[in-house]
This record gives C-alpha cells, sequence and structure tokens, in this order.
C-alpha cells in the first residue's frame, strides 16, 4: 500500500476503544506525545492505514451528526479529523510552503484536542447582532431561513473509498467543515475552508469524484452573498458555471448555477432584471424536464421568477407564479415548512399591491401563525408581518387597529435586533407616517427624528432611508408654516443626494421644487425662481418636454413670475403647461382647471376683464366636470367670479354667483357652518351697496350669529360698499351712474 500518513497520532487498539465512547476522544496529552516521539520511526503502513480509517470514521460520523441536525457535535467531528490530517506530511508541507491561514486566537492552522482537552469553536461569528451597530456599511438582509435556491450543494460528502490521493481527503474534510459552519451561520469562517479546499482540488494530480470544484465554488460563492459580498459571490458562480460547462457535468449543476447567478442579478440591479428573468426560466425549463413538474427545487425557481415579476410592477403574473409555487411547496413541504410560509407571504404581498387586502389579510395572518411557530415570537420577520398587517389596517382608515400593530412591530422588532436596526428604523417611520396622516404632527415629528437617529446609527451617511426621513421631517415643518426649518432640511438633504446621484438625478428636481416652494412662501422670488428653473431643467432632461412634471414646475415658475409682476411671461408658462396638461390628462382634469384659473387671475391683473371672465367661466366648467357641481373649489371659483362682478359693478350677476355659493354650502354643510356665514357676508356686502339695508342687515345678523356661535368675535364680519352707501344716501340720482 501507498504510506499515506508518515507519522500517525495512535493505533488501532486506542481507536475501537475510543468509538465505544461516542468517539469522544480525550487522552492523556503528555503521554500520546512521549508515545509518539519513542514510536515514531517504528510506524509502519498498517499503522497508517489505521490513522486513515480513523479521518474516514470521523468524517462519517460527523455527516451523521449533520442528518440528525446535530450541527456543533459535525462540526467537532470535522475540526477533529482535520487535525489528524494536519499531522501529515503533504499537510505539513504545504502549511510551511503556503503559510496558511491561522486564527487570530490560535497559534497553528488547527489545535486538536489533544493540546487543549477543549471543542474549537468559531473565531467569527459573523451572524451576532450587537444593539449598536457600528458598521455603516449597506444593510445586508438575506433571510437564512428561506430557500431562493443559493444554498444548492448543502450536503457534507463521505471520503470515497478508493481515492487514494491525499490532498483530495484534506479536500473533503475542510469542505465538510466549511458546510458545518455554513449551517451555523459562520460564514467568514466556513469561507476560509471553502477556499483552501478549492485550492486543495485545483492543485491535486488524481481525479476523485467525492469533492469537485463546482460544489465548492458554489459554497463561496453562497458565503459571499451571505456575508453582503455580491461581486465576489458572482465571480464564484460563474466560475462554477464554467466548470459546469467544461467539465460536461449534468443539467441540474447547470440548472443551480444559472438560479444562483440569477438571483445575483435580481439583487444586484434593476439593469440587469432581463438577465435574471432569462436564467430563471432556463433553470426552471431544465428542472421540470428532469425532477417533474410538481419537484420543491421546481417550486423555488417559480418562487424566484414572481419575485422579478413583482419588482417589474407585473402583480398578476407574480401571482400566478406564486400560486403554482404554493401548490407546489405545500405538496411537498407542508403547510407548516419555513419554505412554504415564505410563498405564502410572497403572494400576500402581491395582493396586497393589487389592493386585494382582504386576500392578503388572510395570507399574511398564516405566515405570522408559521413565523411564530417555526421562528419564534421575537424574530424579525414576525415583526415584518406586523407592519405589513398594520398598513392593511391603516389602508382601510382602520387607525386604532393599525397603530396598535405598528407598536407590536417595534417591539418585536426591537426585542428581535435591538434598537438600533434598519427595520426598527422603518416601523419607527411607519408609525410616523400614521401620526402624520392622523394629523398629529408632534407624534409625527418624535417618531421621524427617532427613526432618523437609527438610521444614522446603521447606515451610511447618505442612505436613501436617510434622505426619505429628512423629507418627512421637513415636510412637517413646511406643514408647520416654519419654512425657514424645511429649508434647512430641503438643503441637507439636497447635499446627500448631490454625493449620491450627482447633479442630474430625477430626484434632486423634486427636493429643488420643495425649495423653491418654500422660498415663494418667504416671499424670496428671485432664488424660488433659480431653484425651480434647476428643477425644470433636470425634469425636461430626464422625461423630455411633454411630462405632467414639467407642466408642474412650469406652473410654479409662472406664480413666481407672477408675484414679481413679470405678467407677460408668466402667462407664458401657464400657457405651456395648460398645453402639456391637456394634452396628458384631457381637458377636463382637475389640474387642467387649475391653468385657466392662474391665466384668467393674470388676465385681470392687467385690466383685461373679459377675457379674464372668459378663463374664469372655462375653470367652472371643467371643475364642475371634474369634481362634482358641489365640491369645494366649485364654490371658491363661484366666490371669485362674483367678486369679479363686483368690483366691475356688475352687482346683479355678483348677487347670482353669490346665492349660488350659498345653495352649495347649506346643502353640503347645513346652515349653521362657517362657509355659509363667510358667503352670506358677501351677499350682505352687495345689498350694503345697493342701498338694500333691510337685506343687509338681514345677512349680516345672520352671518355674525354663526361667527359667534363658532366663538367668532363680531369683528369677523367684513364690511365693504360704504361709498356706494352714502352716495346712495346723498345724491341718489347719481347712484345708478356710478
Amino acid at each position: 500500500h501507498k504510506k499515506l500518513f508518515s507519522k500517525p497520532i495512535h493505533s488501532s487498539s486506542q481507536i475501537y476503544e475510543n468509538k465505544h465512547r461516542n468517539f469522544e476522544i480525550k487522552m492523556n496529552t503528555s503521554s500520546l506525545l512521549t508515545t509518539a516521539h519513542s514510536q515514531s520511526r517504528k510506524r509502519n503502513a498498517t499503522e497508517a492505514m489505521d490513522t486513515a480509517a480513523l479521518v474516514s470514521l470521523l468524517n462519517d460520523v460527523g455527516i451523521s451528526h449533520v442528518h440528525n441536525g446535530k450541527i456543533d457535535e459535525a462540526v467537532r467531528c470535522f475540526r477533529r479529523a482535520l487535525s489528524r490530517v494536519n499531522g501529515t506530511t503533504f499537510f505539513a508541507k504545504d502549511l510551511a510552503s503556503e503559510n496558511m491561514i491561522t486564527s487570530p486566537h490560535d497559534s497553528g492552522y488547527l489545535r486538536d484536542e489533544i493540546d487543549t482537552g477543549k471543542d474549537l469553536h468559531p473565531v467569527v461569528d459573523d451572524s451576532a447582532e450587537s444593539d449598536r451597530v457600528s458598521n455603516k456599511a449597506l444593510y445586508v438582509y438575506q433571510r437564512d431561513e428561506y430557500d431562493e435556491g443559493m444554498y444548492a450543494y448543502s450536503l457534507p460528502l463521505h471520503i470515497e473509498e478508493n481515492c487514494s490521493d491525499d490532498a483530495k481527503i484534506a479536500a473533503t474534510i475542510l469542505y465538510n467543515l466549511g458546510q458545518g459552519l455554513a449551517k451555523q451561520g459562520q460564514y467568514a469562517e466556513a469561507l476560509t475552508w471553502f477556499q483552501e479546499a478549492l485550492k486543495k482540488v485545483q492543485g491535486a494530480q488524481a481525479t476523485c469524484p467525492a469533492v469537485n470544484t463546482i460544489a465548492i465554488q458554489h459554497n463561496i460563492g453562497h458565503c459571499c452573498y451571505r456575508m453582503g459580498q455580491y461581486d465576489d459571490a458572482m465571480t464564484h458562480y460563474h466560475d462554477a458555471l464554467l466548470a459546469v460547462c467544461s467539465l460536461g457535468s449534468n443539467e441540474l449543476d447547470l440548472a443551480s448555477s444559472l438560479n444562483c447567478i440569477a438571483v445575483l442579478y435580481f439583487h444586484n440591479s434593476s439593469s440587469e432584471v432581463e438577465k435574471a428573468i432569462e436564467m430563471f426560466e432556463r433553470s426552471l425549463e431544465i428542472r421540470k424536464r428532469i425532477l417533474g413538474n410538481d419537484h420543491a427545487d421546481v417550486a423555488t425557481a417559480l418562487n424566484n421568477i414572481g419575485r422579478i415579476h413583482y419588482l417589474r410592477n407585473k402583480y398578476p403574473m407574480a401571482l400566478a407564479v406564486y400560486k403554482d409555487a404554493l401548490r407546489i411547496r405545500r405538496a411537498q413541504l407542508g403547510n407548516e415548512h419555513i419554505d412554504v410560509a415564505a410563498t405564502i407571504y410572497n403572494t400576500g404581498q402581491t395582493h396586497h399591491q393589487m389592493g386585494e387586502l382582504n386576500e392578503a389579510m388572510t395570507l399574511y395572518q398564516e405566515f405570522l401563525a408559521v413565523a411564530k411557530a417555526r421562528l419564534g415570537s421575537e424574530h424579525r420577520d414576525v415583526a415584518i408581518m406586523y407592519k405589513c398587517i398594520a398598513q392593511i389596517h391603516q389602508e382601510r382608515n382602520e387607525f386604532d387597529l393599525a397603530k396598535a400593530m405598528f407598536e407590536q412591530a417595534l417591539r418585536t422588532g426591537r426585542a428581535a435586533l435591538g434598537h438600533f436596526h434598519p427595520e426598527v428604523a422603518s416601523t419607527l417611520n411607519k408609525i410616523g407616517n400614521l401620526s402624520y396622516e392622523l394629523g398629529d404632527l408632534n407624534s409625527a415629528m418624535k417618531y421621524y427624528e427617532e427613526g432618523l437617529k437609527v438610521e444614522r446609527s446603521v447606515l451610511e451617511a447618505d442612505h436613501p432611508h436617510i434622505i426619505v426621513t429628512v423629507t418627512n421631517i421637513a415636510q412637517i415643518h413646511k406643514q408647520r408654516g416654519n419654512f425657514v426649518a424645511a429649508i434647512r432640511n430641503y438643503r441637507e438633504v439636497h447635499k446627500m443626494q448631490l454625493r449620491m446621484y450627482g447633479t442630474n438625478h430625477i430626484d434632486i428636481a423634486a427636493t429643488l421644487s420643495s425649495m423653491g416652494l418654500m422660498k415663494y412662501q418667504i416671499k424670496e422670488y428671485t432664488p424660488a425662481f433659480e431653484l425651480y428653473q434647476e428643477a425644470l431643467r433636470i425634469r425636461r432632461d430626464h422625461l423630455g418636454e411633454n411630462h405632467t412634471d414639467v407642466a408642474s414646475t412650469l406652473n410654479s415658475i409662472g406664480l413666481v413670475l407672477f408675484k414679481q409682476e413679470h405678467y407677460e411671461v408668466a402667462k407664458q408658462c401657464f400657457m405651456e403647461s395648460l398645453r402639456i396638461r391637456r394634452k396628458i390628462l384631457g381637458a377636463n382634469h382637475r389640474d387642467v382647471a387649475i391653468l385657466w384659473y392662474n391665466i384668467a387671475t393674470i388676465f385681470l391683473e392687467i385690466g383685461e376683464d373679459d377675457e379674464a371672465m372668459k378663463f374664469y367661466k372655462e375653470t367652472l366648467r371643467v371643475e364642475r366636470y371634474a369634481l362634482g357641481p358641489d365640491h369645494h373649489d366649485v364654490v371658491l371659483t363661484l366666490q371669485h367670479m362674483g367678486q369679479v362682478y363686483q368690483q366691475r359693478g356688475e352687482l346683479d350677476q355678483a348677487l347670482e354667483y353669490f346665492q349660488e355659493a350659498l345653495a352649495i354650502e347649506r346643502k353640503k354643510n347645513g346652515n349653521d357652518h362657517m362657509a355659509v356665514a363667510k358667503v352670506l357676508n358677501l351677499i350682505g356686502n352687495i345689498h350694503l351697496q345697493r342701498a338694500q339695508v333691510n337685506e343687509t342687515m338681514e345677512c349680516y345678523v345672520e352671518s355674525s350669529r354663526i361667527y359667534k356661535n363658532h366663538g367668532h368675535p363680531q369683528e369677523t364680519l367684513i364690511i365693504a360698499g360704504y361709498n356706494f352707501y352714502a352716495l346712495s344716501k346723498n345724491h341718489p340720482e347719481c347712484a345708478p351712474k356710478a
């Protein structure tokens, strides 16, 4: 026989003795070393084979532990097997020549239990989650619990009986140790052993089917993927694909490699979606042809394809694929399996996006039940599901239930992830959104600021989530009329966007537009104009001339120019905005009515009353069509038209519009509403100008009564028309002419 090991550790009698002690090989260190030293030159090939048998035996026991779910025991066995290999001639040479990796806490490549009397534990625990994350790298959110098909080669391997290649034996043990550590979620250390296994396989001369480059490359890619190192993962999955093609491996290996690369395309960039869907569909075709239509791997491929359709907003297509995947997974895995839960969630999320809230709620609640049973009640995905259920309650206007669910999501998220985690920040912002919708700006501000504190602790300085939260805070300042503070926040957002996206990103246009509005509100019209102009440039670059956002910016520029009394240029902006909106939205859209109104106001300002009234009438026509005859905007336009006629001295027409507005307000709000008091006030002024004292006093008294009932002083009444009243009393014959 070929001499495999030149430095065996113990005899066969020791092996069998230890076998009857459940392989817990605990030996007297000094005695063993003394014996090994004194007998080192006397060992023969048979004793060497006993050591090889021990390595194989430890490996087999480790594999058995993996199958029984005892991963810690399995890792312990694989480490012991590797420690025996550590003592061989070929490995000692490799250590000297390749300077192999050592643990920061270990002085050697691996410590055997005979040196320490203790089991080895991982040096790197990349799965631990501290309460406050100091690393501000982009958060990588991957769920180990759910199958995306990224861990296709997940089983440890036996040492082939006829394998005589020392490097291949070592590679098998290294590979299996990596598998055990990966199952523990210790991807950094697992990656180390997989890389060493790859070196052994690539450097070996003899062939051995037990472990191959395809499986190792897949596992290296999987570890990189779980650690968020997508580029490295892509490199190794591509290498696996090349190996599949060059070695002529079976088609299922090809399907697995295509699936993994497609998943990375899915996560990396929306621009790679077409490549992803092509690879997913090819992988699906292979699996259906070889495994049949109802295999669990087919369901995994379908689930991945559904995510692509969802990402592309093709919700009906996504729903059809998810339902097929769910049917297969329920049949193959049972209703309580965690992968079934994953597809339940995806299906529910799709129903949610389609506005099918009842179907979504049913599936969310089913996911919640499975997740709590399988993952525990304080798991991150349980927290996420509470948040999803809360959002449905919010969309149903069930605000108390929504708030309770959001708060439960926050408690669960903090218990699972700590106080400083992106998911916790997301929930805080959701509660802020709900508070904002309910008009509770103080609570909204509190939650947004707390969420921002978390985001700044765990995310990069210019992360998009931080940009959104600062924007929300600016919105609250705007709602409160604190325009200076709002500008300060918008400036911060603008700086982050410039660093993150450059000067020409479409999101920057929205921020510039908001800053322009704040400047407009504080009457700084020149800066407002400049900000709107830059927003217009960016939007035209991205969206072209005929887009509603371009029309909106033109309208804003027109308003600024109107305030600066540049009426002709303002009118041109309004007219161009009107052209775009009529082309895109149609002639009878409410946003078209706004432009008619603004143009009418320009004509009124420059003294062209007839043109103004023509545009006001068109405004009124569109508003009635788009909003209904009793809408608030219709009332406002009627009042404004009445005031224009009043200023022109055409009191009959003015009274007609005011009375129509009064009828709508009484129909909508009853006789005692503040809006009714305001219109009565306007009608009273018309009667005053016509010297109709009884009618004037009737309107004023009723208006004052309503104001008083609502807690407003009598001074709320606005009386106009003194000059006309005095003229009618002193010179009755002149009043009609006047």
